[in-house]
């Protein structure tokens, strides 16, 4: 596996692909890269010749208020990781890369960006649609995967392609979970054993919610069950998608009804 840094090296790599047919599968990440993201990258390899990951924190889809600094990063590790998984390329782009025009974006979010996450993170989808967009132009891929765990976000990706007209076909990997069903994350680094096996009785709210249809009765069993408050746990795309905060850590599922 090969390490970008580069503009002129990314180029260099896309161009030649481009020019032998060969389609380029692409998955942008953060980082701290768990088995989720690493069968992104596998689903990739599936639809295209050569992949190539991306891991930027990126900072226009964090709130003042919200991890950025504390976000964890892990480059030696991911690289690693990502190696093992098969991957061709990982891009490792800076901030100034990304934005040497500044932070503002000339990418908007649409109707799939209202509601849910939007109401307790106002901010986020636009930066994520900001940086996706230019990761899209710097890239070229084929291809992009996104994880449904981020189910909101993947519509709004979706949505963004459609309206922009962007050639790049958008796939939706299953979410990953342990052997207790909890949804793999980044963020559940932050939680403590005794945390995780709270946090492990979310799916099983969600999927008992859905067998009643009870939405109402799924929030008494989270708060019951210990977890501290939720966000939201509602029905849209024909999923059950829940937001719950264990202690600082922000939790999200979501499963088809």
């Amino acid at each position: 596996m090969e390490i970008i840094r580069t503009l002129e090296d990314l180029n260099q790599i896309t161009s030649e692909a481009k020019n032998s047919t060969r389609k380029i599968g692409f998955v942008p990440t953060m980082g701290a890269l768990h088995d989720g993201h690493l069968s992104l990258a596998h689903l990739a390899r599936e639809h295209a010749d050569l992949t190539i990951v991306s891991i930027f924190v990126n900072p226009t889809q964090f709130a003042p208020h919200e991890d950025f600094d504390q976000y964890p990063r892990e480059e030696a590790k991911d690289a690693e990781k990502l190696k093992t998984a098969g991957a061709d390329f990982l891009f490792l782009p800076t901030k100034q890369l990304l934005y040497p025009d500044g932070l503002g974006s000339a990418v908007q979010t649409g109707e799939n960006a209202q509601g849910l996450e939007a109401i307790f993170r106002p901010t986020h989808f636009a930066g994520v649609v900001n940086v996706v967009s230019r990761l899209f132009n710097a890239v070229k891929p084929d291809v992009a995967i996104f994880g449904e765990k981020d189910y909101q976000q993947l519509q709004v990706i979706r949505e963004m392609v459609k309206t922009y007209a962007m050639p790049v076909e958008i796939i939706g990997a299953d979410i990953a979970r342990d052997e207790y069903g909890l949804a793999l994350s980044s963020r559940n680094a932050y939680l403590s054993d005794a945390q995780r096996n709270i946090a492990r009785q979310l799916n099983v709210i969600i999927k008992e919610a859905i067998e009643s249809n009870d939405l109402h009765a799924a929030q008494d069993q989270i708060l019951n069950a210990g977890f501290d408050k939720i966000d939201y746990i509602e029905k849209r795309w024909g999923r059950i998608l829940a937001a719950i905060w264990l202690d600082k850590t922000r939790l999200i599922d979501n499963m088809p009804c």
